[in-house]
């Protein structure tokens, strides 16, 4: 590596996005990108204890954004500060940048994680004696999922995304679609769900009802209640106070 390619890199690192703020200075370490297998110096591999201790490193860096990220998101919400959150998590802000280079990427990358885990439950559910007990409770996991971060979740799985939008919400959007549709259609087969109903269409009531609850924070009954009505097959929690 020449000296001026060493120079120039260092500036790049040391820039935010947009030109706002002063320089930061990009420190060791990594986020890590899913499904990239690191290399030596040399290009090749690396498989050696200590490239094993790099990629749990930023494993490690990776949870503690997201982290304080939904933190930073549950109490702010889209105002948000990239800077903050990469303070709050205890890595630097240019390594931040390099893997989140805006709040909906951050916002995405929760989302993601947060689906492979709606996903995983779906699956379990389909081995339910009650296809439509399963269903219930999967939308209704579905629904505290979309209430999170101040609605932010639910505004962006409500409908399904534009074809040229970001490739990692599209696939969250089709990963739920295709585990609701395997419910569904599990209840629709043994007449405990109207056949008419299209999962794309039940996902985007559902987000839409959780956006609506988040609204109303003071009202700890109200996202049962028009799940209630939504599904049509369970009464709405009791709100009396015993």
């Amino acid at each position: 590596m020449t000296t001026e390619s060493a120079r120039a890199r260092r500036r790049r690192a040391n820039q935010t996005p947009g030109g706002a703020g002063s320089p930061i200075a990009a420190p060791a370490g990594d986020l890590g990108s899913p499904g990239a297998r690191p290399t030596s110096a040399a290009g090749a591999p690396a498989d050696a204890p200590g490239s094993r201790r790099m990629r749990a490193d930023a494993r490690d860096n990776r949870e503690r954004v997201l982290r304080a990220a939904r933190a930073a998101f549950a109490e702010h919400g889209a105002q948000a500060s990239l800077n903050k959150i990469a303070q709050a998590a205890g890595v630097g802000p240019g390594t931040l940048y390099r893997h989140f280079p805006t709040l909906g990427a951050l916002l995405v990358a929760i989302i993601g994680d947060d689906v492979a885990a709606l996903c995983e439950k779906g699956r379990d559910l389909l081995g339910h004696t009650s296809s439509a007990e399963a269903l219930r409770t999967w939308l209704r996991a579905v629904a505290e999922h979309a209430t999170a971060m101040r609605g932010l979740v639910a505004a962006r799985m409500a409908v399904p995304p534009a074809p040229d939008a970001d490739a990692a919400l599209a696939a969250c959007h089709e990963r739920i679609r295709a585990t609701g549709a395997a419910l569904l259609e599990r209840a629709q087969r043994e007449g405990a769900v109207p056949g008419d109903i299209e999962i794309a269409d039940l996902l985007t009531l559902v987000n839409a009802i959780a956006w609506v609850s988040e609204q109303a924070p003071c009202d700890e009954y109200l996202l049962d209640r028009l799940l209630a009505l939504v599904r049509g097959m369970e009464s709405s929690p009791r709100e009396e106070k015993t």
